[in-house]
């Protein structure tokens, strides 16, 4: 069952379940905690497991106020809901948009984090025009959600290259996607795309040699934008691993989700020495 917190002023939504070491799970842009949920009978036994809504998704609060969808915001209320919530160190799974805000919040925030888990994330964009190039696409973007609406939107959403291996998933799962993206709310969505986008949110790249937890990448064989990006960061991280999901996109939790939770489950389990 949801509950909600309010911090710095902002009303979080979030959903916890199971004992042990917390598990904080963040979804991609027109995702909400409904993402995670095919997983919490597997993670609940081993983990405190803890879904929340970011900024502008889900139940949690989509105020005008840009400033409050800024990375840096994001992440220090991520830090104050941990305090408040009394949480010794966490591990962190983030989903696309989820990944930027796991990876924005492991590099300000690095002793809040255990483990790191980036299923299809990026530390963002380097080169100032690309950041531009983004932005401008973004706010587009924003502006259809408000002139078109949210049906409209979804209807174009999935419909992009991203997302092309959706197509053959099962009518169920593609109805569950579907639902959760037309539940957001318009004014929610335009201001996350705005405030904390790929273009707009600082770009980690630089500082990827700092983390030295363990880091698990995640991307699907035929997300190859993805694909690069992780091997790069591979690269430079200092404790990573790469792997890569036979026959998945961008979204492998959905397209792939049995491999995807075990994967997740033999990382942390690996890591603790128990596996």
């Amino acid at each position: 069952m949801a509950k909600k917190i309010t911090i710095n002023g902002f009303t979080y939504a979030y959903e916890t379940i199971g004992q042990g070491t917390p598990l904080i799970l963040l979804h991609g842009f027109t995702g909400s905690k409904e993402t995670w949920r095919p997983f919490f009978d597997l993670w609940k036994d081993a983990y405190q497991v803890i879904a929340i809504d970011l900024p502008g998704h889900g139940q949690t609060d989509h105020p005008d106020a840009l400033h409050r969808y800024r990375m840096e915001s994001v992440c220090r209320d991520l830090d104050a809901l941990i305090n408040t919530l009394q949480l010794p160190s966490v591990n962190l799974l983030g989903y696309s948009m989820g990944g930027r805000v796991a990876l924005s919040f492991t590099c300000l925030y690095p002793d809040r984090v255990k483990k790191l888990v980036l299923e299809s994330s990026s530390p963002g964009l380097e080169q100032r025009s690309d950041r531009e190039k983004r932005m401008a696409n973004d706010e587009r973007l924003a502006q259809m959600i408000e002139e078109k609406g949210i049906a409209f939107f979804v209807n174009y959403w999935e419909n992009i290259p991203l997302f092309r291996t959706q197509k053959t998933l099962p009518f169920h799962l593609r109805q569950r996607l579907r639902e959760e993206r037309l539940a957001q709310h318009p004014r929610g969505l335009a201001n996350s795309l705005r405030g904390m986008g790929t273009g707009v949110q600082p770009s980690w790249w630089g500082q990827l040699h700092n983390i030295s937890i363990p880091v698990q990448l995640i991307v699907g064989e035929r997300d190859g934008k993805f694909c690069e990006i992780a091997q790069r960061m591979k690269n430079i991280l200092p404790n990573a691993n790469y792997l890569e999901v036979k026959g998945a996109g961008h979204a492998i939790h959905v397209e792939k989700g049995e491999i995807f939770g075990k994967i997740v489950m033999d990382f942390l389990k690996i890591e603790e020495g128990t596996y």
